[in-house]
């Protein structure tokens, strides 16, 4: 379903996000009051990138990773009320237990799944086009930098 933005004109229609960056940057460069422009992603659709083969191993060890970031938060939190060389310490043990924990959660999550979800992936938006769009106050104006 095609829908137009309201009050506004279509300058220009590219298949790649970065021309319509790049038309909108000369615009700005030139003086032109961008604040009355519009960038508009048509057909958006998501597209999943596989980074690999995620194992039992695997698992673990990024949730280690992660409980490890999670227990220096929790130890520099604790280490407020620490007095002395004691917060070394208490962060020292967070940071352990926490890549533990999260090591054993990650573990447990991935073989929870049964080999359904044996991979890992990072899941992006993009669109079929790009439309600048102009309000119709500069249409006139605008015109001049997409000839």
């Amino acid at each position: 379903m095609e829908q137009k933005v309201t009050g506004s004109n279509v300058l220009a229609s590219y298949p790649d996000y970065g021309d319509a960056q790049r038309l909108v940057d000369r615009m700005s460069d030139d003086g032109f009051p961008v604040e009355s422009v519009r960038i508009v992603g048509e057909g958006v659709r998501t597209v999943e990138q596989v980074t690999g083969r995620m194992t039992r191993g695997r698992a673990a060890a990024a949730g280690a990773v992660s409980g490890a970031w999670f227990g220096v938060l929790i130890g520099l939190l604790f280490g407020l009320f620490t007095a002395g060389a004691g917060w070394l310490w208490l962060l020292l043990i967070s940071l352990v237990i926490g890549a533990f924990w999260g090591a054993v959660f990650g573990f447990v999550a991935h073989w929870s799944t049964r080999g359904r979800r044996d991979f890992s992936s990072v899941m992006t938006l993009q669109a079929q086009r790009y439309e600048v769009h102009v309000d119709q106050a500069q249409a006139a104006r605008a015109a001049r930098y997409v000839l």
